[in-house]
């Protein structure tokens, strides 16, 4: 009886220690890739940081009015006029946010909407007589 139970002590070791083993190795596997997606993150972050410098000394005010002397001729760019601005509220409607109007048809009630919005001028269609 002893040697069984040793037996069965051994297998359970064994087992435990593949399972041990295994884990160990899928919990590095995640830490490299964490450490992947870190670098890839870090090199992100740098080219964002170095683009953001690029566009401030692309867009330095000296740096485009030198710009706009050297290729005036071809731009032919003038200062905006301060009535060329205007606030949002100043723009046109859209023609989705115009109200339609209810229509009422030739028998009193009102027509759809979708019919009122569909009708565009007072032309009737259907056959000419001859």
């Amino acid at each position: 009886m002893l040697r069984t139970f040793d037996i069965v002590l051994i297998v359970v070791m064994t087992a435990a220690a593949t399972v041990t083993y295994t884990i160990k190795h899928q919990a590095e596997n995640k830490l490299e890739e964490v450490r992947k997606l870190d670098a890839g993150i870090k090199l992100e972050e740098d080219t964002i940081d170095l683009l953001r410098a690029d566009w401030a000394l692309l867009t330095q005010p000296s740096r485009l009015e030198k710009l706009v002397g050297s290729y005036q001729q071809d731009l032919q760019l003038a200062p905006t006029a301060p009535t060329q601005l205007i606030h949002p509220q100043e723009l046109p409607m859209l023609k989705a946010d115009v109200p339609v109007e209810e229509e009422k048809g030739k028998d009193g009630k009102p027509v759809s909407k979708t019919a009122a919005a569909k009708k565009t001028d007072n032309i009737s269609t259907g056959s000419v007589a001859r």
